[in-house]
């Protein structure tokens, strides 16, 4: 095998330059550790965007991958599958939706919704129906819809003009009420801001944006790519908030790492997208569809939903200890569950720290400017969480120094 540093170069020769990765080459994992080409050992507290819900190579999630693959892999949306039909009823029986439908990512699953609420109002006859309320800092994703809804201007910037979203500060109910009209078909939401820098909607939001919208006479819908499938210490993250969505995006840790999205919708929208006008080559493919079904099982076997909700308890009192032993650095932390964020100071910038943390052994991602956010496998120990918090806080007394300076 090529060693670390050629496999690197080989990428910087041929890989599109959009992304700035750091330069490892992964090439395998076993729970929350991952190993480059050289048998560098990491402390995996990313999970790939909260992707690997269930962490690396779990058995059951290969088992279940191999044994799909051995018997079929894709058969178009041309006929029913199996684990298709499976997935769909197992979703709609956990969180009370009545439809489901399959793609292969967050941004198509915002999509689908996006589309879902203008089909629905054309079909109704209310063809002006077609502006979006959305959040300043929001994230839904990077196709030209999703990122039309998508809160923050830099990602926006040189795409031209975007469809009809008005944007508004999160948490600020009386904005959300002043930006509806008559031609909203939609408020679009997550229930805590992910990208935008972990940040929790106040209490009572969603409840809130469900009374606007149901006064209004348009749809509620609710993100839930992150926050879902147990992220925040219940399966969904607007569970238990008094408001029941139209519709939810769900992805990254559906499918354990095997690229899947889902739209659950109610039954009143069942007809919304009709035959023709929406679908998905790759969506709902047997493979990705046994993939989900067997972190579900999971999540269920090893209580890993109920974990999320100790562990990240365990984590966030770490941060918040963290941040009170180096003021000069941190401004305070902030989450749910097992998507929690470390805001720095101003005049810090996250993704300028995640070097030193990598040296350190330990895997971050940045949320916004200044906040390095957790958002480890769902099977991480206490033990794992207090390693990269104490590799962190190395990390961070390297930089007070330059900050005082």
């Amino acid at each position: 095998m090529p060693s670390n540093d050629e496999l690197v170069a080989l990428a910087r020769q041929h890989l599109y330059p959009n992304y700035k990765p750091a330069p490892l080459a992964i090439v395998r994992g076993r729970g929350c550790e991952l190993f480059d080409a050289d048998g560098r050992r990491w402390l995996d507290l990313c999970a790939g965007v909260a992707v690997s819900a269930v962490g690396h190579a779990h058995p059951t999630l290969v088992r279940a991958i191999a044994e799909q693959a051995a018997s079929v892999i894709h058969v178009s949306n041309y006929f029913f599958n199996e684990p298709n039909i499976r997935l769909a009823g197992e979703l709609c029986r956990r969180t009370g939706f009545a439809r489901a439908f399959f793609c292969n990512s967050g941004a198509e699953a915002n999509e689908a919704m996006l589309k879902l609420a203008r089909h629905h109002f054309f079909a109704e006859g209310h063809k002006e129906r077609l502006r979006v309320v959305a959040f300043d800092n929001a994230f839904h994703g990077r196709t030209l819809g999703a990122l039309s809804m998508t809160g923050t201007p830099k990602y926006r910037e040189g795409f031209g003009p975007l469809g009809p979203v008005t944007h508004v500060p999160y948490g600020d109910v009386a904005a959300v009420e002043k930006a509806m009209g008559s031609d909203v078909c939609a408020i679009i939401a997550e229930p805590l801001q992910g990208e935008g820098g972990v940040l929790p909607a106040p209490a009572g939001f969603l409840a809130k944006l469900r009374a606007i919208a149901d006064a209004h006479g348009a749809l509620l819908l609710v993100d839930e790519v992150q926050t879902g499938m147990g992220r925040l210490g219940r399966f969904l993250g607007s569970d238990g908030s008094g408001a029941k969505p139209d519709a939810i995006a769900l992805a990254k840790g559906l499918g354990g790492g095997v690229p899947i999205g889902a739209m659950l919708t109610t039954e009143k929208l069942a007809g919304a997208l009709p035959p023709g006008t929406h679908g998905s080559t790759f969506g709902g493919n047997p493979l990705a569809c046994s993939a989900a079904l067997a972190v579900l099982e999971i999540l269920d076997h090893e209580k890993l939903v109920e974990g999320a909700r100790t562990k990240g308890e365990a984590l966030g009192g770490m941060l918040d200890a963290l941040a009170r032993e180096m003021p000069a650095v941190c401004e305070g932390a902030r989450g749910e569950g097992l998507l929690r964020g470390l805001l720095l100071h101003k005049g810090f910038v996250a993704r300028d720290v995640l070097p030193r943390v990598q040296e350190a052994g330990v895997l971050l991602t940045a949320a916004g400017e200044r906040v390095l956010r957790f958002s480890p496998p769902l099977v991480v120990t206490t033990a794992e969480l207090q390693e990269g918090v104490d590799a962190l806080r190395t990390v961070l007394k390297g930089l007070q120094p330059k900050s005082a300076a």
